[in-house]
This record gives structure tokens, C-alpha cells and sequence, in this order.
């Protein structure tokens, strides 16, 4: 890993530190602060990486040059040159190459340290990178080819590019290789890699908010299983379990080892006691802290009783007695009491503004159904004002008018308020103005 000032523009040592500065899955120079003694055969093994730890290699520096670490040097290779940068020297990187197995015959070595053109050919391969990475996925998705190319590399000559490419099974990809060979007029390589590698390749941020460990220091993948998140208590969800690389995180295991060992100290056959008061079943255990968590069918009270009141619960269940309730340890109130608020017992949820319930328009309702009696109904003062002029003005016109029974019949016609329809059922109303007197 590098050094904590590497988001603000690092020290400035150009990778001279010990953590051997910004590249991925570098090792931890531990042993730079010992002096050796003289006599000790030192073989100048070196560590090189490639592309920030894309790749890394071992070289041996025959020509005793004065290399430490965050140099750039160039080295050997199958065709022509490459360019990279020393992470690992001394007795670290000898021991590092016998824990990976590397045969000593096959190390390549070290031509000379890096020059200003060696360096500028460099960056010209790598803006090459990022165009090639995407021709090659559509040249890819075009031959119909289920795979998936995550990391492209140039040599630093440009001769050879490496394709990192991630798929569920084998890829025939010999048209492929043909292809990107006359596309890109260089020799083409083709490694299969796995979704862990493909993910440490290309580097981010985890859920923990640290750099991921396949990218810093991780080199062994265990298979990890949900098992492990079960020894450890936690809940089975996948999108909270798995990394960038949509497996199981490889963290699980770390911790696994302790679980395992914790879970030998609790007894089997204790998912239910039965004590004077009834059957207790048991609802969770935390290993670390020692104790287990009980709560009755008729309460939902959770009970914290110690691994040790277990062990004397048990003696006492073997010596054909039954065991006193849980009462001793401590009792958790269930989530569905309220919790008392200290700020006057007022919640969040109280002082937000409760939405106003629209109440239904009557009118739209109520526009195809028949009209309402009007016998139930109370007029308003307006209205009744209105009715009593209407009164006055029959009366008079009733009184100027021949007493006829075709007149009256209009005349009550026109005394109806409102000129509404005849309705039968109007008789009750009680606003309805009386009969002229002539009728």
C-alpha cells in the first residue's frame, strides 16, 4: 500500500519509502532497518511491477547496479524490452521468490536503468491503453464471443499486448486473436482471469471504506461460503455480502477462525428450554460477548442469560428437575414498546405536518343521482327572506286576478319557488307558499 499522504500528492519520495509507494499488492519492506552482516551472499534479486502492480516479476540485477526501491529500470523480456518500476529488494524479495516457487534459472534480468527516452516510449504505450480496451470489447461483442476483456497492457516497446479477460467458461478465441492482431499490428496475449483478480486489476473503494484488499495485499483467494456468515451470526443478504466483484467477500474468512473456536464452548441442544414457567426458545447468541438471548411464546420480552447459568440450567435439567424462569439476567424490552422520549415524550413524527385529508366533493358525487327531497331541508335566512317577498307578491296578484280555475292553476304554477317541474312529493315541503285564497 502507499504511504497515508498519497491522496494529497504523496511525500515525495518517489516510491523511496518502505511501502514501496502507490503500487498494488506491494510487500512491506520489514527488514529495511536491519543491517546484514557482510559475509552474507546476497543474489540481488529484485521485484519489478508493471502498470502500477498489474504485473509484477522477479529480475535478477547481474550488473550489480544501484537500484532501490520506486527506481524505473529497464528489463527483459520474451519480446524486446519492458519498462517498470523496483518495489522489493534484498533478503524480502529472495524470500518472497522461494514462498511463490519461482525456478532461479528462468529470471530474467535487468539491462540498465531507465533513460528519459525508455521512459517518454512508456507513456506513449499506456495512452494507447484505454482506445484499444474498448475497440477490442466491440470487436469481442461482434464475433459473439461471452467474455468479457477487463484490463488491456502494452509493453513498453509497444511489440505486445496483453488482454485480461474474464469468462464463465473456455473461450475459443483464435478468430479473436486474429483479429486484434491486424488491428492493432503488434503480437497479441490473451490471459483468463477470475472475478477476484479482474476486481484487484482494476482497483476501488470497499463498504468498509478502504482500499480493496485483492488490490493492496491479497494474493490467495480462499473459496469462501455462506457457512462463514452463518458462524458469525450475520444475516444471508447478497447485495451486503458479496464485493465489487459480485462473489463473497474474501473478509469473511478472516475472522472465521475465532468463530469456529468460540462456537465449541456453547453446548448443543439448548434452541429450547423448558423452565417453570413454560418453554423458552432461543432466539439469538452472541459469541463474543458470551450469552444467549431466551423469550417465552406469551411474552415478547428477550431474556440475556450467561453461557455459564446455561451450563447450571442444564445440571439441573440432568438431575430430573425442572429450572427456575429467566429472571436473573437481564431483560430487553421488545422492539414494539415505545421507547421513551427524553425531550417531553415527543417523536420526530409528531412535530412533522400531518397531511390534510382532502374531503370528497358531494356535488361531482352526486351529479347523475336523482335530486333529494326537500321536505328534511332547513333554508337559510337569505333564502327565507326571499320566500317571504315572493308570498306578498302572490297574494297581491291573486287578488287582481278573476277568480278562474285556469288562472289559478297558472298562478300556482308561478308560486312554486324556483319554477322547478311539478313533483308530487313537494306537498310536505314546509317552505313551500301557501295556496292563493281564491283557488
Amino acid at each position: 500500500m502507499g504511504c497515508g499522504s498519497c491522496g494529497t500528492g504523496g511525500c515525495g519520495s518517489s516510491g523511496g519509502c518502505s511501502t514501496g509507494s502507490c503500487n498494488k499488492l506491494n510487500t512491506y519492506d520489514w527488514l529495511s532497518d536491519f543491517l546484514l552482516p557482510e559475509e552474507y551472499p546476497s543474489k540481488n534479486i529484485v521485484e519489478v511491477s508493471f502498470k502500477n502492480g498489474v504485473r509484477k516479476g522477479f529480475y535478477i540485477n547481474s550488473e550489480r547496479l544501484p537500484i532501490e526501491n520506486g527506481a524505473m529500470v529497464a528489463v527483459q523480456s520474451q519480446t524486446g524490452h519492458d519498462v517498470g518500476q523496483v518495489v522489493l529488494t534484498g533478503l524480502l524479495a529472495e524470500l518472497q521468490l522461494k514462498k511463490k516457487k519461482a525456478e532461479k534459472a528462468d529470471i530474467p534480468k535487468i539491462y540498465r536503468l531507465a533513460t528519459k527516452n525508455d521512459i517518454s516510449k512508456l507513456e506513449e504505450a499506456r495512452q494507447k491503453d484505454t482506445e484499444t480496451l474498448l475497440k477490442s470489447r466491440a470487436l469481442a461483442k461482434n464475433l459473439g464471443l461471452d467474455m468479457k476483456i477487463g484490463e488491456v497492457e502494452y509493453q513498453a516497446d509497444s511489440k505486445k499486448a496483453t488482454f485480461y479477460y474474464t469468462a464463465e467458461g473456455r473461450v475459443d478465441f483464435r478468430e479473436l486473436v486474429k483479429v486484434f492482431a491486424k488491428e492493432f499490428k503488434t503480437k497479441i496475449e490473451m490471459k483468463q482471469i477470475g472475478l477476484r483478480q479482474e476486481a484487484g486489476k482494476i482497483g476501488g473503494i470497499g463498504t468498509c471504506g478502504r482500499e480493496l484488499c485483492c488490490s493492496t495485499w491479497l494474493t490467495d483467494f480462499k473459496v469462501v461460503s455462506t457457512q462463514a456468515a452463518r458462524y458469525q451470526n450475520l444475516a444471508i443478504n447478497t447485495t451486503r455480502l458479496s464485493g465489487q466483484c459480485g462473489r463473497l467477500k474474501c473478509c469473511l474468512n478472516f475472522e472465521l477462525d475465532l468463530y469456529m473456536e468460540a462456537h465449541k464452548e456453547f453446548p448443543k441442544n439448548i434452541n429450547s428450554i423448558t423452565t417453570k414457567r413454560g418453554p423458552a426458545k432461543l432466539i439469538k447468541t452472541d459469541i463474543l460477548k458470551r450469552t444467549l438471548y431466551y423469550a417465552y411464546r406469551e411474552s415478547p420480552t428477550l431474556y440475556e442469560v450467561d453461557l455459564e447459568d446455561i451450563y447450571d440450567i442444564l445440571e439441573v435439567i440432568k438431575a430430573g428437575k425442572t429450572p427456575e424462569d429467566f429472571t436473573i439476567g437481564t431483560v430487553i424490552e421488545s422492539e414494539k414498546e415505545k421507547e421513551s422520549d427524553l425531550v417531553g415524550h415527543i417523536s420526530i413524527s409528531q412535530l412533522e405536518k400531518k397531511k390534510k385529508k382532502k374531503r370528497p366533493n358531494k356535488n361531482r358525487n352526486n351529479r347523475n343521482k336523482p335530486k333529494a327531497k326537500k321536505a328534511d331541508t332547513v333554508s337559510s335566512p337569505d333564502k327565507n327572506q326571499g320566500i317571504n317577498k315572493n308570498k306578498k307578491n302572490n297574494r297581491n296578484k291573486s287578488n287582481n286576478r278573476p277568480n278562474n280555475k285556469s288562472t289559478n292553476r297558472g298562478a300556482e304554477a308561478n308560486n312554486k319557488v324556483g319554477n322547478k317541474p311539478k313533483n308530487k312529493r313537494r306537498n310536505n315541503n314546509p317552505n313551500r307558499p301557501p295556496k292563493p285564497k281564491g283557488e
